[in-house]
């Protein structure tokens, strides 16, 4: 598969991952989770490579049955570019017919079939059945009658999770300047913090230099190790948020990604809590020794947070403190399986092509790869925490190698074969040692001081 084609299938896996996720959660009821069906089924979707906008009950089921037996990848689409359509349509011919009677759901399968036929921009067949079409119509759920999920509302009531794991809430708080890595400059600093919503404990919390997503996936990552894989998780619509990266990883991680609506913040209510929390009793406290350097910031907020946060009694939940919370009903969260491996799913990817010379760059890195790689593109999967670490080489979405820095004094000795094009080293690279010893040169130098001044 291209990787074009590939950027598509992923594109589309992570959309139906999002409509499927709200329905993954095990502490749905079955009322719940035929309401949540049915406003997905009411609500319009930009679905990628689609003119369609809604999505039959049907359908959600074959996704999440798909989900469950085969993970994301099945959520892919498979190869066959007309599947879902009747074979005796063509694909824009279908694609046409469903975005009319999306359009106008009252229009009788006739008056669609003649509409259809009057526009130019489609090679439309001079007859279509009422039945072919019929069946396109019904096998996308656009037959059944309409209205009658309007009665289902929006639900602002106050909410809390029993089990620890259920939900998850993320968001970054503007925080003190810290003195920088490099520098002697103090520069903006911002804390990424995630609180589970049954017990208040801070899953993982650390101050950063920025809000983007390379210093977002680390905080994340550690937060999985010390308290489990969350069911679902609900962040604002921030960039970091929303890139695709983070949402590849929760859905490979069977985690809802669930996004709080613009400029309706009650849903954040207890994080926010936390931050003034947060800002009353830490950062007001802080000194020139704690903003010395992020480290020094990120180990007086662990202290304080294992220390004094977790210690102390919360209203919300019945006076206990969060921690007491947490052994009460964290029996059931699910931790990574030993056999996953979390460094590798959060890797960061970026394409690049192999220049002529084998080499590609990243980040002022000069990197070589296989000769075979020459004027391909190809894709860099790297750890941004760790600039030390290898870098894993794919071409079509599958493993080459581990990229190997550029040795510049190797490449002097390094020539292509004129026929085959195959590397070969010009002789040993190795630099021979020299005959010279240091007391021949001083025995030539006073041999030269001496017939110097005779002369």
């Amino acid at each position: 598969m291209s990787r074009d084609k590939e950027d598509i299938a992923v594109r589309i896996a992570l959309f139906r991952h999002r409509l499927i996720a709200r329905l993954l959660p095990t502490d749905l009821s079955a009322r719940q989770r035929q309401q949540e069906i049915a406003r997905i089924v009411a609500e319009e979707h930009q679905i990628p490579e689609s003119l369609r906008t809604r999505v039959a009950r049907t359908t959600l089921g074959d996704w999440l049955r798909d989900y469950r037996a085969g993970g994301f990848d099945a959520l892919k689409p498979s190869t066959r570019i007309d599947a879902g359509h009747p074979r005796a349509l063509a694909p824009a011919v279908a694609e046409r017919l469903l975005q009319i009677k999306e359009t106008e759901p009252d229009l009788s399968i006739r008056l669609i079939i003649k509409q259809l036929q009057e526009e130019a921009n489609l090679d439309t067949p001079p007859h279509l059945p009422i039945s072919t079409v019929h069946r396109l119509f019904k096998s996308h759920g656009l037959m059944s009658p309409r209205g009658s999920d309007s009665s289902v509302g929006e639900d602002r009531r106050r909410f809390a999770y029993r089990e620890a794991g259920q939900l998850w809430m993320s968001d970054v708080m503007h925080s003190p300047p810290v003195v920088g890595d490099n520098t002697r400059r103090k520069s903006k600093s911002y804390l990424i913090a995630f609180i589970d919503d049954a017990t208040r404990v801070i899953t993982h919390a650390e101050f950063a230099f920025g809000e983007n997503t390379r210093s977002f996936l680390p905080v994340f990552k550690r937060a999985l190790m010390r308290r489990g894989i969350p069911q679902r998780l609900y962040v604002d619509n921030g960039s970091n948020y929303r890139s695709h990266h983070f949402s590849v990883v929760c859905a490979k991680l069977g985690i809802a990604l669930i996004h709080a609506r613009p400029y309706q913040p009650e849903g954040k209510g207890k994080i926010e809590r936390f931050f003034r929390t947060c800002r009353a009793q830490l950062i007001a406290r802080l000194d020139e020794s704690d903003t010395a350097s992020l480290e020094a910031m990120n180990r007086r907020l662990a202290g304080w947070i294992e220390g004094e946060y977790h210690q102390s009694p919360h209203r919300g939940i019945d006076g206990q403190t969060p921690l007491e919370r947490w052994a009460e009903v964290g029996g059931s969260v699910r931790y990574p399986d030993p056999q996953l491996d979390l460094d590798d799913l959060f890797l960061f990817e970026e394409e690049r092509k192999v220049q002529s010379d084998r080499t590609v760059s990243l980040h002022g890195r000069v990197f070589e790869v296989d000769p075979s790689l020459i004027r391909q593109r190809v894709t860099l999967r790297y750890d941004p925490s760790r600039p030390d670490a290898s870098v894993q080489v794919v071409h079509e979405g599958k493993f080459i190698e581990q990229a190997r820095q550029v040795d510049l004094y190797a490449n002097c000795h390094v020539k292509r074969h004129r026929r085959t094009g195959a590397l070969e080293a010009d002789g040993d690279a190795t630099p021979t040692r020299s005959s010279l010893s240091m007391r021949s040169l001083d025995k030539d130098a006073g041999n030269g001081d001496t017939d110097g001044g005779a002369g």
